[in-house]
């Protein structure tokens, strides 16, 4: 019997939620499906992130990764919006799953078959740059010409010069496998400030200040469960804050999604990479004696 979209997308959601390492045959399997569909559309696409990652510095995906990460740039190689959906209707029609969500700066293409999670993200250029998770803005110099990378059997495209671009994202210990830990690299990595195409600081401030519904707050508990204040409260490419006495921090969101926040409190900082955040809500951060990195979506509502 055929799954539902609704049992689709939850599997997705936990699927996003529990980050289970991918099945390398069927991750191979499911990325020259939609490399035979994006072909066949014109639809100029490159591999990003942890996929490139693992296509130049190893020659094969990389074992504890949890999906595949594929880009196009949008109004660039002849790409445009209006060949996201013809796409997207292609690849229903072998099996897969997909969701499209519209974003300022990208348009988010969410592709599942055989358990194995795409992340197709269309960018869009402001000011000179595109932005990849967690709100790194990259040149868009690395991706003017792309160039070509023998793997898993077939040619692909990656930005250029490869090495460069992964730089800009791991730091310069990109070469050095990391399985926890990467995730601090790519934050200290990161430019201050706010990512091109986000709120600048002013509207940032006065949406905190005035528009409680734009703002999310956190509470940041110690290790007793008391809270902390003067803890510090990074949301990466967007804005940094402290916790009043009462230990919450306020800070504006542009919409639903996943951020990477690090917390550091009494000297230690710890990064969490992907935490599903909304504005309006209240949401607390507890540590873990055990474990001080590789921790995601651990943050709770209120």
């Amino acid at each position: 019997m055929e799954s539902s979209d609704a049992d689709n997308a939850a599997l997705m959601e936990h699927l996003e939620r529990t980050i289970p390492s991918m099945d390398l045959g069927n991750a191979e399997k499911l990325l020259r499906e939609a490399k035979q569909i994006f072909d066949e559309h014109g639809v100029t696409f490159f591999l990003r992130q942890g996929t490139c990652l693992g296509a130049v510095r190893d020659h094969a995906l990389i074992p504890w990764d949890d999906d595949l990460d594929l880009g196009s740039i949008i109004d660039m190689h002849g790409f445009t919006e209006a060949m996201i959906e013809p796409a997207v209707e292609s690849l229903r029609a072998i099996g897969c799953y997909v969701e499209v969500h519209r974003e300022g700066l990208y348009t988010s293409v969410k592709i599942m078959k055989y358990r194995i999670r795409i992340d197709w993200q269309c960018y869009r250029v402001i000011k000179g740059t595109i932005a990849h998770y967690p709100g790194v803005p990259f040149p868009i110099g690395l991706f003017t010409d792309l160039c070509e990378v023998d793997f898993i059997g077939d040619v692909y495209l990656v930005p250029s010069p490869p090495e460069e671009y992964l730089r800009c994202k791991y730091g310069p210990g990109w070469g050095t496998p990391k399985q926890a830990g990467y995730e601090k690299d790519v934050l200290d990595n990161m430019p201050e400030g706010t990512v091109p195409g986000r709120a600048g600081w002013l509207k940032q401030f006065l949406a905190v200040r005035f528009s409680p519904d734009r703002t999310a707050s956190l509470l940041v508990l110690d290790r007793h469960g008391d809270p902390v204040p003067d803890a510090n409260v990074l949301i990466a490419g967007l804005n940094r804050s402290r916790t009043n006495r009462q230990g919450y921090a306020k800070f504006y969101l542009p919409g639903p999604d996943n951020y990477a926040v690090a917390v550091t409190l009494n000297g230690q900082e710890e990064v969490l990479y992907e935490e599903a955040m909304a504005p309006g809500k209240i949401y607390v951060y507890r540590p873990d004696a055990t474990k001080s990195e590789g921790r995601y979506f651990v943050l709770t509502e209120a």
